[in-house]
């Protein structure tokens, strides 16, 4: 079999941009997505959505399609702007322009995504729930905790401590409170 040089294929990433218009305005959005800003995209919106041990269907929903706006499209946002993520969100739904950029977003590409976030989110819930997830969580927690006890061991005073032993046995009618 005769080998082929990488370089003779001359391939390069697929740059291609479709345009929508809206409100007077041309947005592009980008047909393919560069794999680093994928994972990017995922981890970001599971970072977001996770709450405690979970991930909030709702959330996972917000963040994933804001993340798709920001990546996928020229729309620019100021920082002012992303402090208030769920009205940018309720705007951009309400208003059509979200369901607009992903109806022009390749199928398979939004597959991808949904199918790789759905994955990763069931695989995290799984290890986290998992023996090994629950001691990674305390061994991770252990230093923390550990500092609390220790600000609560150093600033022990046997002086109040005392005084709130007289105080319940006073407010018991002087009977031993033991």
């Amino acid at each position: 079999m005769a080998k082929v040089s990488y370089t003779s294929l001359k391939l390069k990433t697929n740059n291609e941009v479709k345009e929508i218009e809206f409100n007077g305005q041309k947005i592009e959005v980008l047909q393919y997505l560069p794999i680093e800003d994928k994972y990017d995209l995922i981890e970001i919106t599971l970072q977001k959505a996770k709450e405690n041990s979970i991930f909030n269907p709702v959330k996972l929903d917000i963040y994933f399609n804001l993340n798709l706006i920001y990546l996928y499209t020229n729309i620019s946002f100021t920082d002012k702007q992303k402090e208030d993520e769920l009205k940018l969100y309720d705007n951009l739904m309400s208003t059509g322009l979200l369901d607009k950029i992903i109806e022009v977003i390749p199928e398979e590409e939004y597959n991808y995504l949904c199918d790789q976030i759905d994955n990763l989110a069931e695989d995290i819930m799984n290890f986290d729930n998992s023996t090994a997830g629950i001691l990674r969580e305390l061994t991770e927690d252990l230093p923390t905790q550990a500092a609390k006890v220790k600000e609560i061991v150093d600033t022990f005073d046997p002086n109040k401590y005392q005084a709130v032993l007289d105080f319940a046995k006073a407010a018991n009618g002087g009977r031993d409170i033991n």
